[in-house]
């Protein structure tokens, strides 16, 4: 049976923490699925049209990893997919406190689904969508966060 992991997430924007944590994660899994799912209580900053063009640019070489959007509840969707895996990253405490507390209602949605979580590769731990986007905001360049090029 295919081993397939969803890597869930807003990536408004995706960064290259994020490609680091997929690159990572396709040595463990036979396919990640990025998942661009829609936050009713986030309004977008880049499209997510955009987003999904500029991750498929950046993924175009690897033949194990895909990108889809999704609405509704991410263990939903992972069981949709035939997931049995969450793929997540982890910069720091804080975002392990809020990775335990998902994991642990994933799993009770849908039983047969594990959270992998790994660790941000120390270079990249300080990259974060939040500041990302607020550096674009104002207007600076933003390319070395990313592993793709924004449409102008």
């Amino acid at each position: 049976m295919k081993k397939i992991a969803l890597f869930p997430g807003s990536f408004d924007p995706f960064t290259k923490g994020h490609e680091d944590i997929v690159l990572r994660g396709r040595q463990i899994v036979d396919e990640v699925v990025i998942g661009i799912g829609h936050n009713s209580q986030k309004q977008r900053y880049f499209p997510i049209e955009t987003m999904i063009h500029c991750i498929k640019e950046a993924f175009k070489e690897y033949d194990n990893v895909r990108v889809e959007s999704f609405v509704g509840l991410t263990a939903g969707f992972a069981k949709k997919l035939g997931a049995k895996y969450l793929l997540r990253g982890l910069r720091n405490t804080t975002d392990f406190e809020y990775e335990n507390s998902i994991a642990q209602i994933n799993k009770n949605i849908y039983p047969e689904l594990e959270t992998i979580l790994l660790i941000t590769s120390p270079e990249l731990a300080y990259i974060s969508s939040t500041i990302v986007r607020d550096i674009h905001r104002y207007g600076q360049n933003v390319e070395k966060y990313l592993p793709y090029k924004l449409p102008t």
